[in-house]
């Protein structure tokens, strides 16, 4: 998070949404020496539970390790990211589904986040540093593209 805080800068602002009572202390934390950080200690698979904190969002960055991370990214992208909005998710393969290739992981993650209005336009992996991570780079419901006459 505290990344995201100086990439943003003083003039942005970064939600930083957390469950885990150690890692929301530590987010707690951060926030008080960081102004450009808001902590909410929610659980990301709830984001009308938020919904009065938040704003409008110009990027989602998603990291949550959870089986149905997709489905958690695209619920706080319909609530929250503005349209032509872009998101990061980071896809840990081992996490969704233990016996399937990291690569089939991959391409059905990047499918369900197509059925949301989640526009994939590029896909990194991790190797060498992480084994089976990649992240996944888009932009939710990309603007019409103006026609120059």
């Amino acid at each position: 998070v505290s990344h995201v805080s100086d990439i943003v800068g003083p003039e942005g602002l970064v939600y930083a949404v957390e469950f885990s009572h150690r890692a929301g202390r530590d987010l707690v934390n951060v926030a008080n020496k960081r102004t450009n950080i808001i902590p909410v200690l929610e659980d990301a698979r709830h984001p009308l539970k938020y919904r009065m904190l938040v704003g409008m969002v110009d990027v989602i960055f998603a990291d949550v390790a959870q089986p149905d991370q997709s489905r958690i990214l695209a619920l706080n992208a319909h609530t929250f990211l503005r349209n032509g909005g872009h998101f990061l998710i980071s896809i840990k393969a081992n996490c969704i589904d233990s016996t399937a290739s990291a690569e089939a992981v991959f391409a059905s993650e990047v499918r369900k986040l197509q059925q949301e209005n989640l526009k994939p336009q590029e896909q990194l992996t991790l190797e060498p540093y992480e084994r089976d991570h990649a992240v996944v780079i888009g932009v939710y419901r990309p603007l019409p593209k103006s026609s120059s006459k």
